[in-house]
């Protein structure tokens, strides 16, 4: 199943409520419930600093399955910005090199492969 990045600002509003109230902190709960409901996986949650206030790495049987978990989690009003990018593997990126190369430098005709 493809893997996902998901980098998130938080609302300020979300922030007072999560100074505020401990029971609503716990940030990691909900959006794992959000993905599993969506036959997902929650493979980490992190808080961070910098451009973005979370990172989450999810994986998905597809693409827009895990666009409408997005979309819901999204759709709850508490983040003020999203992204989420698709993550290949080390053996998917050398496939796709070789892919790659191989229209780059197409064998000639006539030409035989060496040994």
């Amino acid at each position: 199943m493809p893997l996902y990045l998901h980098q998130w600002r938080y609302k300020d509003e979300q922030i007072r409520q999560m100074l505020e109230n401990e029971e609503s902190s716990d940030r990691a709960d909900v959006v794992r419930t959000a993905i599993e409901a969506f036959g997902g996986t929650l493979h980490g949650f992190y808080y961070a600093f910098g451009d973005c206030d979370g990172v989450a790495i999810s994986e998905f049987p597809d693409e827009t399955t895990a666009l409408s978990c997005v979309m819901l989690i999204y759709g709850q009003g508490r983040i003020q910005t999203v992204r989420t990018s698709t993550l290949f593997t080390q053996q998917a990126t050398l496939a796709a090199m070789r892919q790659a190369q191989d229209v780059l430098h197409p064998p000639q005709a006539g030409s035989h492969p060496s040994p």
